[in-house]
């Protein structure tokens, strides 16, 4: 059995995972399942959380739980923390795996991946050094597939979601590179992984290495919420890699 610590993606806490967490519980895994520092339930927390503060709150879990043999799970916007976790304490962790999402390079932001014209909106609806997450149509507009969500996951998810610290996109992840040796994955949901492919032979920065024998490529076609469109799925397969 593996033990997974599950990390959702921007404005999502460990909620996001319900659907996700009771198969594998089911199936006899210990789950994790995290809210990171300043949104969901940990909202009222004050303080002006960056990249640093969530690397350091998931480093505290694994050390907390005595967590080893990790299989660390990045939704999302989560690739940066779970990236930067894994590359200060790979010694606990089993398994990398990207779930719609990939592996940040060193001294890059996800404030770098944004549009201009998304960028220059987020900026503008910043309260309180914490961002609210956009309409739906706005994200899906930018390339966050709304996929398999019905109008009544939407307001449900939507009626749950929390503004997201500004400085957990802003700050540039700091790497060493001690983590790049692990077993890896990166599962494409709301884009073909064909697209992955390409993107890996044509040398694009944020692909390099991919194609290296510690990364497993996977495909789940749904929109680029799996916990919520296809939920069952998504548990089968981190099991699935779980067990590679």
């Amino acid at each position: 059995m593996s033990t997974f610590v599950l990390v959702p993606g921007f404005w999502l806490g460990a909620w996001a995972w319900d659907e996700v967490a009771g198969p594998l519980r089911a199936a006899g895994h210990e789950v994790h399942p995290v809210t990171l520092p300043g949104v969901a339930e940990r909202a009222c927390e004050q303080g002006d959380f960056g990249l640093e503060d969530h690397i350091a709150d998931l480093a505290e879990l694994l050390v907390r739980e005595d967590l080893w043999d990790v299989v660390l799970v990045a939704h999302s916007g989560a690739c940066a923390p779970v990236g930067g976790v894994a590359d200060r304490m790979p010694e606990r962790i089993r398994r990398v795996v990207y779930l719609d999402s990939g592996p940040m390079i060193d001294g890059g932001s996800l404030y770098d991946l944004w549009q201009p014209d998304y960028r220059e909106a987020a900026d503008a609806t910043v309260v309180d050094g914490r961002l609210p997450m956009p309409p739906w149509d706005v994200i899906a507009a930018h390339g966050a597939s709304i996929e398999g969500l019905d109008d009544a996951t939407l307001a449900r998810v939507g009626a749950r979601v929390t503004p997201q610290p500004a400085g957990t996109y802003r700050d540039r992840l700091r790497l060493t590179g001690a983590g790049a040796a692990l077993p890896q994955a990166l599962v494409s949901c709301s884009f073909p992984l064909d697209q992955v492919r390409a993107m890996i032979a044509a040398g694009h920065p944020w692909f390099v290495g991919l194609d290296g024998p510690n990364w497993e490529l996977r495909e789940l076609p749904t929109g680029h919420w799996p916990m919520f469109s296809r939920p069952a799925d998504t548990a089968a397969l981190l099991a699935e890699l779980a067990a590679i």
